[in-house]
């Protein structure tokens, strides 16, 4: 991390912050992406792929004008193609100072303030445009990975040996086939730390790809697990393993990969990237997403 990222990261992050329990935008903080992805030769006026940070905050609350109190699943979506991302323990400080901010003659008129207010600041500091919504139980949902493998009941458990534990894409491997062939898999052991606090995040990995390569099981879980002791966020582990298999696959492939994150501190992040030449229904279910597949929510 250079000495830039690292302070402006730093600002909450492992330290005692006093909340506020007024409304506050200050609280949110931007991180430039450029800094991480320079290391993996991914140029922000070139990215090899596109998709978005998907971020799911558990337990967003604030009252009405009257002081009925409202608890939301919150989604918030922003394009991946943007020169910031936000810094996790800011925007949960900044949700939280909605905990005892009231606004709104009836809920209805709450939760569209709370919305209003919510995009404008993130989008002014992030300097794009962000969507938020609020989710409840009639959400619609779509099961967009029942038919991916997983990668631990695919391989030969016994004779597999890793001793690797720091991002090495040297492990990975392929082999020529015949013909084209989709590939589904994923992995429910992934787990990186955090760049600033050092705290272990666990998530699932989906991984689909379309190419006459083919990535050898093996070696994918070998290089997935030396993530362990790895220390990025969870946007920059996504991008780093959709750029070391897409370095491997053929220009003309299709590729995709999601990482659902589980949640800390009530909120969860969700990054998605995939190749410019994937479209259709996937794609836009990814978007869909409420909630993470980890919890057996598929939304």
């Amino acid at each position: 991390m250079s000495n830039l990222t690292d302070k402006i990261a730093s600002k909450y992050l492992g330290k005692k912050v006093e909340g506020s329990v007024e409304y506050n935008p200050q609280f949110l903080v931007a991180i430039p992406r450029c800094e991480n992805r320079r290391q993996y030769d991914i140029e922000d006026n070139n990215l090899p792929f596109s998709g978005a940070d998907v971020w799911h905050a558990y337990e967003f609350s604030t009252l009405t004008a009257n002081g009925i109190p409202l608890t939301r699943l919150l989604k918030l979506k922003y394009n991946c193609n943007s020169e910031y991302l936000v810094e996790s323990k800011s925007l949960k400080l900044y949700l939280n100072s909605f905990n005892m901010t009231r606004q709104g003659e009836t809920i209805e008129d709450c939760l569209k303030i709370c919305k209003e207010l919510i995009e404008k600041d993130l989008s002014e500091k992030l300097q794009t445009k962000v969507e938020i919504n609020f989710l409840d139980n009639s959400a619609k949902r779509v099961e967009i990975f029942e038919d991916f493998e997983n990668l631990t009941e695919i391989i030969d458990e016994k004779n597999l040996k890793i001793e690797i534990f720091k991002e090495a894409p040297e492990l990975l491997q392929v082999e020529q086939t015949a013909c084209e062939k989709i590939y589904k898999l994923t992995f429910d052991s992934l787990r990186s730390n955090c760049r600033v606090t050092h705290q272990p995040d666990f998530g699932d990995i989906f991984i689909y790809y379309k190419s006459s390569k083919h990535i050898l099981e093996e070696s994918l879980v070998k290089y997935l697990s030396s993530f362990r002791s790895e220390f990025h966020f969870h946007e920059e582990c996504c991008e780093m393993i959709f750029k070391r298999l897409y370095d491997i696959l053929d220009a003309e492939d299709e590729l995709l990969i999601c990482a659902l994150y589980t949640r800390r501190g009530g909120i969860g992040i969700c990054p998605c990237r995939y190749s410019r030449n994937l479209t259709g229904e996937m794609v836009s279910d990814l978007f869909n997403l409420a909630s993470y597949t980890r919890y057996g929510i598929k939304q």
